[in-house]
């Protein structure tokens, strides 16, 4: 819920900004946003598809998957490209994803309940460690996280390939079980991360660069990967 509403808080004060800029200046600066919001709503079309039983609702969802995964790699190359990569949108980019992947991870639950029911303890340990996350991190610095760790990049690209998979065939072991377990592993550096900066930050590449951080040493991230 927290999430939500600081999506729209962070609307309300991008379109204010925009109201007092040039407007083609303004319109590209906000392209990065608008894959963000991009993904936000394809998430929620594919809740309403679900809901209308939409004919070939699979492929549907399987190209709402692969658009919203490419919007997010892209926002972040594109935000850096144009030094608009602010710790607003960082924010805004890890709660959209949360609620994208929400809303996927709902759907395949709704479309392949045996599966889920049959999984429900690695998978509850696994949303688990996500909360927890959360939690620490709003405990700590009163603010949800956006390490953006390159582990949880990773991390993303397999359960993409799961959810795929899940969609298609209401089934997955190797698959499953990898992503379960990097998931968890990836978890436990964001707590570490957490735990390890003295200050929130965004945009940590790993538990290293948190330690380097928290030595008071500058830490050299990817240009394409981290702001």
């Amino acid at each position: 819920m927290k999430d939500a509403f600081f999506v729209l808080s962070c609307t309300i004060r991008i379109f204010n900004d925009n109201t007092l800029t040039d407007y083609p200046q303004a319109l590209k600066k906000n392209i990065p946003f608008t894959f963000i919001i991009l993904r936000l709503v394809l998430g929620l079309l594919l809740l309403l598809f679900y809901w209308l039983k939409v004919d070939h609702f699979k492929w549907y969802a399987i190209s709402f998957l692969i658009i919203g995964l490419l919007s997010d790699i892209f926002d972040g190359i594109i935000a850096r490209r144009l030094a608009v990569s602010t710790t607003l949108l960082r924010r805004w980019d890890s709660s959209v994803d949360l609620l994208f992947f929400a809303c996927i991870s709902l759907v395949s639950y709704l479309s392949c309940p045996q599966f889920f029911k049959d999984n429900a303890t690695l998978i509850l340990i696994l949303v688990g460690s996500e909360i927890l996350t959360y939690i620490i991190s709003f405990a700590k610095f009163k603010k949800e996280i956006a390490t953006h760790s390159i582990g949880a990049k990773i991390w993303t690209l397999f359960l993409f390939a799961l959810l795929v998979e899940l969609l298609l065939h209401c089934q997955s072991t190797i698959l499953f079980q990898l992503t379960v377990w990097l998931g968890l592993l990836t978890r436990l550096e964001i707590i570490a991360i957490i735990l390890t900066l003295k200050n929130w930050s965004n945009d940590i590449p790993s538990i290293y660069h948190a330690i380097q951080l928290r030595k008071g040493k500058a830490i050299l991230k990817n240009k394409l990967f981290n702001s």
